[in-house]
């Protein structure tokens, strides 16, 4: 198997067969473009996602806190707390112990978070070390949104800029590389992306102002949170190529590296499927988010596509897509 996510159909064969007892106060279960799960504790909600970090060598407290928490905004809960479990290779500084978590201090703190517990190892079954996040949100009955609740002629939206994660971690780990060709204030700027990775503030903003569903951009970038999010919505997607935002660090670094932005892990961006994209879009600006509309989704059986200029091409290969919204029903 090549590395990263599990693809559609082994999900469907090894993974989502066996996921224990169905519950009734297990109001979501995992699923295609789920990232999270909802519990009923009465009057209130907890929402519950986790996730690893294991793609970038720095920044790894700062990161695992953020893109944890995202993961809980897009359902418009308010991040309560975090477990953490922290694997690293014999021979490790112990001083790296502290650094990594001084950083989910940090991050944990800007968002009013707490560190409720967790596991520390120096293990041989990592080469590098690996920091994986369980996230606990809070939200009020009836104000949950998930990735599911997307219909045909919902708008998506997209804020801040397409890759933002992906752009910071490549200019970092790759610094060395790119400063000779690209230069230390572009390389500088694009470091600084890091700052912006949350999006629980638009999370929560677009959930209190309609958003039928949400989705963080991850792994597998605009293309792959379109795909995740069509899916889980039962439908398709109609991706608007051009109008997807990219700063300019981002195209420099994604040209220089033979990398396609639209693909490349995109955390500190959320997507948004819109009923009524006015109400959120303005919302959002008042909060000074910048915010675009970059697609619309469609009904299933009308398949998904990337429209570039005046191309229109399959969105993922028609085999996948079907497999997709399948596992989304």
């Amino acid at each position: 198997m090549q590395a990263g996510k599990l693809p559609p159909e082994l999900l469907a064969l090894n993974v989502f067969p066996f996921l224990g007892n169905t519950r009734s106060d297990v109001l979501l279960r995992p699923g295609i473009g789920q990232d999270c799960s909802v519990i009923d504790l009465g009057t209130e909600l907890a929402v519950l996602s986790s996730d690893p970090i294991t793609a970038s060598e720095h920044n790894l407290g700062y990161l695992a806190v953020h893109i944890s928490a995202n993961d809980i905004a897009t359902t418009g809960a308010v991040p309560v707390g975090l477990m953490l479990t922290l694997l690293l290779p014999p021979g490790t500084e112990p001083d790296l112990v502290g650094t990594i978590m001084r950083d989910v201090d940090k991050a944990a703190a800007s968002l009013g978070m707490a560190v409720l517990g967790g596991h520390t190892e120096f293990t041989p079954a990592v080469t590098q070390p690996v920091a994986s996040v369980t996230a606990l949100g809070r939200v009020k009955k009836g104000q949950y949104v998930t990735a599911a609740g997307g219909r045909p002629g919902d708008t998506l939206l997209l804020t801040k800029s397409a890759a933002m994660e992906g752009t910071a971690i490549l200019a970092t780990d790759l610094k060395e590389l790119l400063l000779p060709q690209l230069g230390a204030a572009l390389i500088a700027s694009a470091q600084d992306f890091l700052g912006s990775i949350s999006v629980v503030p638009e999370g929560l903003l677009a959930a209190r102002n309609g958003a039928s569903a949400m989705h963080d951009v991850t792994e597998g970038g605009i293309l792959g949170a379109c795909s995740e999010l069509a899916a889980a919505s039962s439908c398709s997607v109609e991706l608007w190529a051009d109008k997807v935002p990219l700063a300019p660090e981002t195209v420099a670094i994604c040209r220089f590296l033979g990398l396609d932005p639209l693909g490349l892990i995109g955390s500190g961006a959320l997507l948004i499927a819109a009923p009524d994209p006015e109400t959120i879009t303005n919302a959002l600006q008042e909060a000074n988010i910048p915010v675009t509309a970059i697609g619309r989704l469609l009904s299933a059986e009308k398949g998904s596509w990337l429209v570039q200029g005046n191309e229109r091409r399959p969105l993922i290969p028609p085999e996948r897509d079907e497999l997709y919204r399948a596992l989304g029903e």
